[in-house]
């Protein structure tokens, strides 16, 4: 076997290399262009566009249709104008509507759901390489939501930049005007070309309109497909200097102890922007008392359940640190969870230091984090670096290493190597995704027996009508990331994905705004080549209507091996064997566009030994403002097995009201029926000015008194309460 894992390597690193050379040539034409203009003066942040600068800004007049038509003509008639001082990046947008009313509005949070909005979206490529870059939509409301995007169909939505947005609704649609600070993005100085790329999708029309990559091939954060932005490099950062000190009082009350403690802290971020695309990160004393808290979920398999990060400080520069392709959340060899947590249990974090940026065709980025002890881990230092090399256009180059135990009860480091050789402009009329990518690591220290390493390869064509994707990928038994996240070691992995996507014309099926056939079958065996799990999934039915509604139906058997007895729920064990069964779900969603949501996903079918239903159901309203949204959802899990029958609930019921876009009230209701426990996260934050937030968070628990003949008896557990200031000083 160790034969053929060489020549897998050497046949990936071969057609990465040789690829190369056969990047196909851009299109003639070349990407659309347009200027920032320079203005001396000042914005009133209103979303009205009355200032006389607004009248001399360089000017996109008007979107092409992206989807679902390409090219054709729409009424929804967009203007967009661009604006730039010594400091700042002023977007002007106008968004035109034969019918005003029908403005889908659901929510002013910062950061909340706006798929079913009507809103305008902003890619920023700073360094023009169509690799890395930013992101920042508005709604019609003026609620905000950026992210890093790290690849074209890889982008988190949880960093959080120093930005502003006001709109404002028109007789004929409404209007936005929007502020980036300089010192919110990493650049060049003196680099007078971004990459940049304006959208805007019209809700319950389900249309989507964009300055450049109108094909239906395109997705928005390709940043390979975005324009061209000139009159950008007179901008600069000052001295590059932010200080963000912090404030926090606590209060905390355990139950079951008694009594009650009050406790006052401080620390604080300082950012220093040494070149305009090298910037340096330090924290002392971090705290995140305001870290929206994880989302429950049902575990009904034999592997951890993965948890995405939310902290503000690790979440920066966050897309640098992507790694591989393929990986998705079986293999990730740095993630940042690791640090500050240790079993579950949170572990302080003395501070930290951060470097980011570029240098040529270079990015790097390097983190340290000094932890404290506690009463399970010893005082750790902990590390992780990450450089990459752009060898072209198509081709990227690059490497990691992360070193220490988040325990600090052994010696653990990890290093690897990735490529990834990726085009827009495949095929004969050189508009299509394709993209091919391969990555080897392997840890060291104090590891489980086992070959101490991972490798994968993958083949992507990501396309509107056609999805095709190959992964092949091998983790050893003894490869043991402790900064990482790997739930299944000593697997190797083979997965496929095939999707055909047809748009069907008028006729019989004229109501189908798009089907979605799928086939996606994946084995994983043991090092030794033995079959752990199989599967395939199989989607004969789903369809997107052409007013927003989600109809599916899918079939999927599988296979399962169990070495040794798998307990599915307290008392309930699956025996050692070889298992076939298959599951069928359905599927129902309405628009996302309407006031009124509901939805619901049925799982039924064989399970092991016996059979298992998961029932989901969601139902959402918004007002039509926004100002209050509502979310409530369920999920129940009934096993009938010979060993034993189970039942698992999960209830969250989520509340927001929104005073302002700047000023928002909302609570997290969760319960789940396996630990019993009831928890209510209420959280209050006021947006003083962008960078400065005053938090009040409240969390109480329940427990259910599993002693009380009655159910749903509950009994207080814990209690707390932080009030926090953040103030951000720039210069």
């Amino acid at each position: 076997m160790r034969c053929c894992t060489r020549q897998w390597r050497q046949r990936g690193l071969w057609l990465v290399l040789g690829l190369t050379s056969l990047a196909p040539a851009a299109l003639a034409a070349g990407p659309p262009a347009t200027r920032a203009e320079q203005f001396t003066g000042q914005i009133r942040l209103d979303g009205v566009l009355d200032e006389p600068a607004w009248q001399q800004a360089g000017v996109i007049p008007d979107l092409t249709q992206q989807d679902p038509h390409p090219g054709e003509p729409t009424s929804f008639d967009t203007e967009v104008r661009m604006l730039v001082d010594a400091k700042t990046i002023y977007i002007g947008v106008v968004c035109h509507d034969p019918d005003p009313s029908r403005t889908a509005i659901h929510t002013m949070q910062r950061d909340g759901n706006m798929r079913g909005d009507d809103t305008v979206a902003i890619v920023f490529d700073p360094v023009a390489d169509g690799r890395r870059g930013y992101y920042f939509e508005i709604n019609a409301a003026a609620a905000r939501l950026d992210g890093l995007i790290s690849g074209p169909e890889e982008m988190s939505t949880d960093w959080d930049g120093i930005w502003d947005a006001a709109t404002h609704r028109t007789a004929d649609g409404w209007s936005a005007e929007i502020r980036i600070p300089a010192q919110t993005l990493r650049f060049r100085w003196g680099q007078d070309h971004w990459g940049f790329n304006v959208q805007r999708y019209v809700a319950r029309e389900l249309t989507t309109l964009r300055w450049s990559g109108t094909t239906l091939d395109a997705e928005f954060t390709d940043l390979q497909r975005a324009g061209r932005l000139a009159g950008v490099g007179a901008l600069r950062q000052g001295l590059g200097l932010s200080l963000s000190p912090y404030g926090l009082i606590r209060s905390e009350r355990d139950f079951a102890a008694g009594g009650r403690t009050v406790t006052g802290e401080a620390g604080g971020d300082l950012t220093w922007n040494f070149t305009g695309d090298l910037t340096g990160f330090l924290t002392i004393n971090p705290d995140f008392a305001e870290t929206e808290i994880d989302t429950r979920q049902v575990n009904l398999t034999r592997f951890p359940l993965f948890f995405p990060e939310k902290r503000t400080f690790f979440l920066e520069g966050s897309d640098i640190f992507e790694f591989g392709s393929g990986l998705g959340r079986d293999f990730i060899p740095f993630f940042s969870r690791r640090m500050g947590l240790s079993a579950g249990a949170k572990v302080p974090l003395l501070g930290g230091a951060k470097l980011l940026g570029r240098a040529g065709k270079w990015t790097i980025a390097a983190l340290a984090v000094a932890a404290d002890q506690t009463a399970v881990t010893q005082r750790t230092n902990l590390f992780t670096g990450r450089v990459t090399y752009d060898f072209n256009e198509h081709l990227t180059l690059g490497a990691i290493a992360t070193d220490g135990d988040p325990a600090g009860e052994r010696d653990n480091s990890l290093g690897g190597v990735d490529a990834r050789w990726r085009t827009s402009t495949f095929g004969r009329n050189k508009d299509k995704n394709f993209s091919v990518g391969g990555w080897a690591a392997a840890s060291h220290g104090d590891l489980p027996d086992g070959q101490r390493s991972g490798w994968g390869f993958t083949v992507d064509y990501p396309n509107d009508l056609w999805d095709l994707e190959v992964i092949v990928k091998e983790f050893g038994a003894g490869f043991d990331p402790a900064l990482g996240f790997l739930p299944r070691p000593g697997t190797r992995w083979y997965e496929s994905s095939l999707e055909y996507r047809p748009r069907p014309k008028k006729g019989a099926f004229g109501w189908v705004r798009q089907f979605f056939f799928e086939l996606i079958p994946s084995l994983i065996q043991d090092s030794d080549g033995r079959t752990e799990s199989w599967r395939v999934f199989t989607a004969p039915f789903n369809a997107r209507t052409q007013s927003g509604e989600h109809l599916e139906a899918n079939v999927m058997p599988q296979f399962e091996h169990l070495d040794e007895p798998f307990e599915i729920a307290e008392g309930v064990a699956i025996p050692p064997g070889d298992y076939h069964f298959t599951r069928f779900r359905v599927e129902a969603q309405s628009s996302r566009h309407r006031s009124w949501r509901v939805g619901s996903t049925v799982w039924f079918g064989d399970f092991y030994t016996g059979t298992l239903t998961q029932s989901e159901g969601f139902v959402t309203y918004a007002t039509p403002s926004g100002h209050l949204q509502l979310e409530l959802s369920a999920e129940n899990d009934t096993g009938n097995l010979p060993e034993g029958d189970f039942t698992l609930n999960l209830g969250q019921l989520k509340a927001v009201y929104a005073f302002t876009p700047d000023s928002i009230l909302s609570s997290f209701i969760q319960y789940d029926s396996e630990s019993g426990d009831l928890g209510a996260n209420t959280r209050y934050r006021w947006t003083i000015t962008p960078g400065n937030d005053f938090f009040v968070v409240w969390f109480h628990g329940w427990r259910d008194s599993i002693n009380s003949d009655k159910s749903f008896t509950f009994r207080s557990t814990s209690d707390q309460v932080a009030v926090k200031l953040r103030w951000t000083f720039r210069r």
